[in-house]
């Protein structure tokens, strides 16, 4: 039987279980671009092309790249294949695109052939015992943790039947600042450097933003270049890879909750704060462009708006801290944030964006309650401080030593580089967020 492997988030050899299968068949190559491929910041773009290069140089033929499911069709017609192996995808838009391609598939006399997840439990899975999802990330936890979780699936295509498919070749990178370093190969030396040097102390120090002690791991779980599998199957028991195992976790709770409320992608999980007074961006553009800008007297939102904008990448920890600025300091909706990082993150994921903002925005599954509004000042001195974070992304500081570059406008030469003051009081922001809130739930 001749098949097609059709790569979507699963830009991988190995732990690939839909490859596994495929590979038993003569076997060719392809990738569907998004159709919001032109669109694409470059950041964006070159984030997906590094990751197919990568993919490329391990294929023992060439990927054959379309640009929209009808030309994808018309290459395996008259290739006379008989099915398209895929792994099986779960957040909104890509279930959507696989059931619009199963029918295109369909009417051509194609088999499409939907194995596994980019999940180490697959979407749908952990239920509660009367058969109801989970709606809290405990309780889910719990019973996903206790389920079986088979090893990496390994894939030898070194003996693969090979045949070319025709296609378009993958598209040219933009010459752009940000070289982005992609691939299998790349996420497979990131995870044995994180096992060796920050796993076991993951706890503690994840969460400053001045230290490398993140996994670095979300480009290639966003792009599938590693499976969840993979990075669970080498983690142990100290503290440190068990807060590791439940972010893991906490990415596939986020999958799940989307998987089962598809519409949460761009609207409230919890319908109340709909009804929440926010303010509109159009009048109040200056603001959220300051925020865009990373100016907005801030330096721990700044620094991470900055970091956002030059490398497509955010420490996590910043990323609920900018989040809460947004929603609860200049009151605007939590779907401007998440589109703005949908656009600039090279990590993007669906799930984990949507409900990461859903969760800092007080309205999202298992949320974090809206009166929890983050002091940007005391949240970088917590996480950064000594400040290196800050006066690495934002140069008008660098003259500022140590904890005090959270402040400036104490200091007599604090803004002396051209650093903005604050463009609003955070006290006034928070009990206004507050009052807000009270309207909604009296």
């Amino acid at each position: 039987m001749r098949v097609v492997h059709l790569f979507t988030r699963d830009l991988r050899i190995q732990d690939n279980e839909a490859l596994t299968v495929a590979a038993e068949h003569e076997l060719g190559f392809a990738f569907c671009l998004p159709s919001d491929f032109a669109t694409l910041l470059p950041i964006r773009s070159n984030s997906l092309i590094a990751s197919l290069e990568a993919l490329q140089e391990d294929l023992p033929s060439q990927l054959a790249v379309f640009d929209n499911i009808d030309e994808l069709v018309s290459a395996l017609v008259e290739a006379e294949v008989d099915a398209v192996f895929a792994t099986r995808n779960f957040d909104t838009n890509a279930m959507l695109w696989q059931a619009n391609l199963a029918e295109a598939l369909y009417g051509a006399g194609i088999a499409l052939k939907l194995v596994g997840s980019n999940y180490a439990v697959e979407p749908g899975t952990v239920r509660k015992d009367d058969g109801n999802p989970l709606r809290v990330y405990t309780p889910f936890y719990r019973r996903w943790s206790q389920l079986p979780i088979p090893a990496p699936f390994k894939v030898d295509l070194a003996s693969a039947r090979c045949f070319q498919l025709k296609g378009a070749a993958i598209p040219s990178a933009y010459n752009i600042a940000v070289k982005i370093r992609a691939g299998e190969r790349f996420a497979l030396r990131t995870l044995e450097r994180f096992m060796v040097s920050r796993a076991t102390s993951y706890d503690s120090l994840r969460d400053r933003s001045d230290l490398g002690g993140t996994s670095h791991l979300s480009h290639a779980l966003a792009h599938g270049e590693i499976h969840p599998r993979t990075i669970l199957y080498r983690l142990g028991s100290s503290a440190g890879e068990d807060v590791f195992r439940k972010e893991i976790a906490w990415r596939e709770f986020y999958a799940d909750v989307l998987f089962h409320n598809p519409h949460t992608l761009t609207e409230y999980f919890d319908v109340k704060y709909a009804k929440l007074r926010y303010d509109d961006p159009a009048e109040k553009h200056e603001l959220l462009a300051a925020w865009i800008e990373g100016k907005t007297g801030f330096p721990m939102v700044d620094a991470a708006m900055r970091q956002l904008k030059s490398t497509g990448w955010m420490h996590n920890r910043a990323r609920m801290i900018v989040a809460s600025f947004l929603v609860k300091d200049l009151h605007f909706e939590w779907q401007i944030g998440a589109r703005h990082f949908e656009e600039h993150l090279t990590d993007y994921d669906p799930a984990s964006n949507s409900h990461g903002w859903q969760w800092t925005a007080g309205c999202g599954t298992d949320a974090s309650p809206f009166f929890r509004v983050f002091n940007p000042i005391t949240q970088g001195e917590k996480f950064d401080p000594h400040g290196d974070y800050v006066r690495r992304y934002i140069p008008e500081l660098a003259h500022i030593p140590g904890k005090a570059v959270h402040q400036p406008w104490l200091l007599v030469d604090g803004l002396a580089h051209g650093y903005p003051t604050p463009i609003v009081d955070h006290a006034t922001e928070r009990l206004e967020a507050l009052a807000r809130l009270k309207e909604i739930s009296s």
